[in-house]
């Protein structure tokens, strides 16, 4: 259900980069930058269930002094479903061959066993079955490598669920401002009210006493 525009890059090829010794191990700091942009679009599956998200395949090779290029690895990894930076690092593997002879001409004639088909990382674009076998395919572990990957997510539903709920606050907000100022009408109104009760009875008091002065003359 992934689409891309038709001007988007899917695959792309490094450059060259020397080795560093950091530790035992042997780095290469490539800093390759690329952007992809994906549409996913709803099909006919239930809402309750999740999209397979997108996948990169990567192949690592190595190329030495005499211009004779191995194949070090190969990996995959799935982009992540959240938005923010993300930092990945994958470990890589590469098929081998039995034996001394296959050795000495990776060593002294370079190449290597290769995979013809880069999805046979993870399932093979070809398979149909329900279980995918592997039974005889040797690999050994080579190395892994690092991504840093920044993730923007957008949606039209989100964002208009955004929007209802910006209105429905600020609609919130004016209720609450409406209310604030109903309750402290309320109260000046009662004041008022009991103001005016207690003039009366000062009032009538006073006709009161007067009047039983009068009687006591």
């Amino acid at each position: 259900e992934w689409s891309s525009p038709a001007s988007q890059q899917l695959s792309g090829v490094t450059q060259t980069c020397a080795t560093k010794t950091v530790g035992w191990d042997n780095v290469a700091y490539f800093c390759y930058l690329f952007t992809l942009e994906m549409f996913f679009t709803q099909g006919d599956e239930p809402e309750e269930s999740l999209p397979q998200w997108p996948v990169l395949y990567f192949e690592v090779l190595s190329l030495d002094f005499w211009q004779r290029y191995r194949v070090e690895g190969y990996g995959s990894l799935v982009l992540p479903a959240s938005p923010g930076l993300h930092m990945l690092t994958i470990p890589t593997w590469r098929p081998v061959e039995l034996g001394t002879v296959a050795e000495l001409r990776r060593f002294f004639i370079g190449g290597s066993p290769e995979l013809e088909d880069l999805t046979y990382v993870r399932i093979p674009s070809t398979f149909k079955g329900e279980r995918l076998s592997r039974f005889g395919f040797r690999t050994e572990t080579t190395g892994s490598v690092t991504f840093r990957l920044h993730c923007l997510q957008q949606s039209k539903a989100f964002l208009e669920n955004s929007a209802m709920r910006q209105r429905m606050q600020s609609v919130l907000d004016r209720l609450g401002g409406f209310s604030q100022q109903s309750s402290v009408y309320n109260v000046l109104e009662a004041f008022q009210r009991a103001r005016r009760r207690m003039q009366e009875a000062r009032e009538s008091l006073s006709q009161d006493l007067i009047s039983a002065s009068a009687s006591a003359l």
